[in-house]
């Protein structure tokens, strides 16, 4: 079930990393939140996402509830629970609806385990093995910044929908989907002076290497800032950036995430897109908000990148940001919080040959979050 991008382009590879386990690819993304049926709504709904699997009381779980919902490689997993002890409770409690587990295709999950256990991970749980009719699956964890966790799946001979365990779902509600295709990177936001020992840990434990990084000279407005290092392993399919903040006259967005999800955690999904402004227009049509910027911004963009293939018109009507590197450009707009709590958004990304993250837009992007700060009284 791979997530990577070569249905589009080719993936940024890094030949500093070691791919020892190695990574193939993000296989789902898994969210506890508070009303999974509700959010699955949402998430087809505004966000375009298709009725995949699902497991509950109806499949002889008793303790949780999964909404299982995908969207070309994209595959998000909604899990709610059921009983008041539950521990996906406490979760919720302290973090709101927030990422629990970033799942990653492997080859040997159990290998995965043992390797990065012994190069100093701490084990969210020891490999185990689901099957059923369609085969089976077998499972890992190593826990990373925060509460979240690193899943290792190994699916080769595993011909069911999901997981074993779970059904195929079907509710008769598909909104048509928006063009979205596979998740391009995901953000983490640790706290102060982690930074550095969360890089350590990709580096040691994953065997990943730094791509890029951005201080709070690159990442700074007249209020705030924050420091960030770009993690990939070696055959580019897995890119995480790691944020935490800087200091600054006010409190950034960063430690603003921080005291509402009330400790490290996943940040942002940057999902891509071929057609940024096919994909943008259904969203803000089906009511999604995003971040704004002044119309200011498009005065003089193109002196700064040079020539683009789009019209300028429909990227300044849709609030979508531009920027270059030495391979291309890239189109990306920001989504406001999905949740209630300012924390976890959703980037939609088109890259037509950059390898960057949009460091050209960071000031731009940074003063239209402390204006949603200044709304919220956080900043």
């Amino acid at each position: 079930m791979q997530t990577d991008s070569t249905s589009l382009k080719l993936p940024i590879e890094n030949p500093e990393a070691e791919d020892f386990l190695p990574l193939n690819g993000t296989d789902h993304v898994e969210f506890y939140v508070g009303n999974a049926k509700q959010a699955a709504h949402f998430y087809k709904t505004a966000f375009g996402f298709q009725d995949y699997a699902y497991a509950g009381l109806e499949t002889g779980v008793k303790d949780r509830t999964s909404y299982v919902l995908k969207q070309d490689k994209i595959i998000l997993v909604l899990t709610s629970p059921l009983t008041p002890d539950s521990p996906i409770n406490d979760h919720i409690v302290q973090h709101g609806d927030g990422v629990k587990n970033v799942a990653i295709w492997v080859d040997d999950a159990t290998k995965s385990w043992e390797t990065t256990t012994a190069r100093g991970a701490e084990s969210a749980f020891e490999p185990y093995v689901l099957e059923d009719a369609h085969g089976k699956v077998t499972l890992s964890g190593i826990k990373t910044y925060g509460d979240t966790v690193h899943v290792f799946v190994e699916r080769s001979g595993y011909t069911g929908t999901f997981l074993p365990g779970f059904v195929p779902l079907e509710t008769g509600f598909n909104p048509a989907p928006t063009g979205l295709k596979f998740i391009d990177h995901m953000v983490g936001n640790v706290g102060w002076n982690e930074m550095n020992t969360w890089v350590d840990y990709y580096k040691r434990v994953m065997g990943f290497a730094q791509l890029v990084s951005f201080d709070d000279k690159d990442i700074s407005t007249e209020y705030t800032a924050l420091m960030s290092k770009v993690m990939t392993n070696g055959n580019g399919r897995i890119k995480y950036p790691i944020n935490e903040p800087a200091e600054g006259r006010k409190k950034s967005q960063i430690e603003e995430y921080i005291d509402f999800y009330k400790g490290a955690g996943v940040q942002h999904l940057a999902l891509a897109t071929d057609d940024i402004i096919f994909t943008v227009s259904e969203l803000r049509a089906r009511g999604v908000q995003f971040l704004e910027v002044p119309k200011t911004y498009y005065e003089d963009v193109l002196d700064r990148v040079g020539k683009i293939d789009e019209d300028l018109t429909p990227l300044s009507n849709l609030g979508i940001l531009i920027d270059r590197d030495d391979e291309g450009y890239l189109l990306q707009l920001f989504t406001k919080p999905l949740m209630d709590r300012p924390t976890v958004f959703f980037e939609i990304i088109q890259r037509k040959g950059a390898k960057s993250f949009g460091k050209g837009n960071f000031k731009a992007l940074f003063e239209s979050i402390e204006r949603e700060q200044e709304r919220r009284g956080t900043l």
